[in-house]
């Protein structure tokens, strides 16, 4: 509803009231509706499944409209974030924002800091959707509140055109509110708990929920060892558990998107169940590493399959956990993606060594031959060495290309003794263009980075501290923090508008009049950076 339509909605109510309301501006309640626009996660959670399946099909009619986000570990970080997005671009046009599992357990979890194993409090996930949009929506009330002052200065000086222009930016704003892909993990338990896990997240305002096809109780970080996947079939079923929750919560368009890590992930903790040769447990067995063997070569407690007529007894490690074949990983994550899709999945998320866009086309060219349209999220992780992986890449195309590569040493492509040479320049071309160019070749419609404000934070921090403590003292913050926030625009300068004193001043005048006590006077300090 437009700014004037509010107001002669609230006219006609607080005139209903036969002078019981003439204390309530119309005005008022108008601009306060409007920077309240969601008033429920699930409104929200409505809204931005709305805006990602638009994405998807305009990714598909072009790869050019690929879509990004950064981690954020706090609703502040996602609020500043998507400020500056606004800022800078205009638009928050195909920006979304990422939930990290990692960083909730590194982060936010009562127990202090965790690794990423699924140890941390379920209960935080949901709590940090909340957070994220309760900061986003402040976002959106601290413009339009400085619009609608703006709105006010016009009339005081009697422009009526400058008025009219405000009060259609206020009808055409954009919201800071986008959508937020949040991690699940591995469902935290059987598919009941990943149910109820997702009705929170989903209350909460998620309308896009990653899961991964790791087993729950022995989850690790898709970047660390000893990771063990489950039967397709189980994990099915917890895919199943959030299309339930989506649906119960009336959020029809609801993302799902299913995780493999079978590129790094040697162990099963199960042997899939098979009825018939082929089927979907026969396949997932298929790659177990196993040993032909007679009956009287079997020993107590052995575990054995029949397979054609052989018995086949599979490599048990003393954790009881079986082993795959060597090699077979990205055979697995073919299979685990097709067979997500078919049975739900709306996007797709292969956890990779490392940032190579062939490595990842190979695997996707496999899955489109069944799934045409089959998308990818991917993770810009910073668990690879970007530089290093990049400068080796470059090293290596050079020299299957016999160009003269006799100036590097592969392995210390990492030093800076290298930061001006053609083989470093060259590679950080490909990190530049590594989104658009794995957007086209390798079908991936979302690029995020899973933890970049937890090190953008410690590098801050150090950079801080070293000042601020060092010889230069004060002049530390003030010439690396307050005289850029001034420079560059950062809306955080005015630490105090930012936080609502503004807006609770607005609220002081609507309830009270010219009794209400305002902290916005002329000795407020933030007028020095008004």
């Amino acid at each position: 509803m437009a700014y004037q339509d509010h107001i002669i909605e609230m006219g006609q109510l607080v005139k209903s009231k036969n002078g019981l309301w003439d204390g309530i501006s119309p005005e008022a309640v108008a601009r306060m509706r409007l920077q309240n626009r969601f008033k429920t996660g699930l409104e929200i959670a409505k809204y931005t499944a709305d805006i990602m399946r638009r994405d998807m099909a305009a990714y598909d009619a072009d790869p050019a409209d690929y879509t990004q986000s950064l981690g954020c570990w706090h609703g502040f970080i996602g609020q500043q974030k998507m400020i500056s997005i606004k800022k800078h671009f205009g638009t928050t046009k195909g920006k979304y924002l990422y939930l990290s599992g990692w960083m909730v357990a590194a982060l936010r979890s009562e127990f202090g800091p965790l690794p990423d194993q699924s140890m941390h409090e379920k209960t935080s996930v949901p709590a940090l959707i909340e957070e994220l949009y309760t900061f986003l929506k402040q976002a959106d009330a601290r413009e339009l509140g400085m619009i609608y002052r703006e709105i006010d200065a016009a009339r005081e000086a009697g422009d009526k055109a400058k008025e009219e222009a405000l009060i259609e930016k206020v009808d055409s704003f954009e919201t800071h509110v986008v959508p937020i892909i949040a991690d699940i993990d591995a469902g935290f338990g059987n598919a009941e708990a990943t149910y109820l896990l997702a009705k929170k997240m989903i209350e909460a305002g998620a309308c896009a929920l990653q899961i991964e096809n790791q087993v729950s109780d022995e989850k690790q970080c898709g970047h660390q060892d000893g990771k063990v996947t489950v039967p397709h079939e189980d994990f099915l079923a917890k895919v199943r558990a959030c299309r339930y929750a989506f649906l119960e919560m009336g959020v029809d368009n609801g993302i799902i998107v299913t995780r493999t890590d079978s590129l790094g992930a040697g162990l099963t903790k199960q042997i899939a169940v098979s009825h018939t040769p082929g089927d979907i447990g026969d396949q997932y067995n298929s790659f177990l590493d196993c040993e032909e063997i007679s009956p009287d070569k079997m020993s107590n407690g052995d575990v054995v399959l029949n397979r054609n007529g052989k018995l086949l007894r599979p490599k048990r490690l003393p954790s009881n956990l079986f082993q795959f074949k060597a090699g077979s990983g990205e055979d697995r994550c073919v299979l685990d993606s097709i067979v997500s899709l078919q049975n739900g999945a709306d996007l797709l998320w292969i956890e990779t060594e490392k940032p190579h866009i062939e490595q990842i086309a190979g695997m996707v060219d496999r899955i489109r031959e069944v799934i045409p349209n089959a998308k990818l999220v991917y993770n810009n992780s910073p668990s690879f060495n970007w530089t290093l992986n990049f400068r080796q890449q470059v090293f290596d195309a050079w020299k299957t290309a016999g160009k003269d590569v006799s100036a590097y040493d592969r392995a210390g492509l990492m030093s800076v003794d290298y930061d001006t040479t053609a083989l470093a320049l060259e590679a950080d071309e490909r990190i530049r263009t590594f989104q658009k160019d794995a957007a086209k070749r390798a079908g991936i419609f979302h690029h995020l980075i899973t933890l970049p404000t937890y090190h953008t934070a410690a590098l801050s921090t150090d950079n801080l501290a070293k000042e601020y403590f060092g010889a230069a003292g004060m002049l530390g913050y003030v010439l690396g923090v307050q005289r850029q926030e001034i420079r560059q625009g950062i809306a955080c300068v005015r630490h105090q508008n930012m936080s609502g004193s503004d807006m609770g001043d607005d609220h002081k005048e609507y309830f009270a009049g010219e009794a209400a006590l305002k902290a916005g006077g002329v000795h407020n300090t933030m007028n020095q950076f008004a």
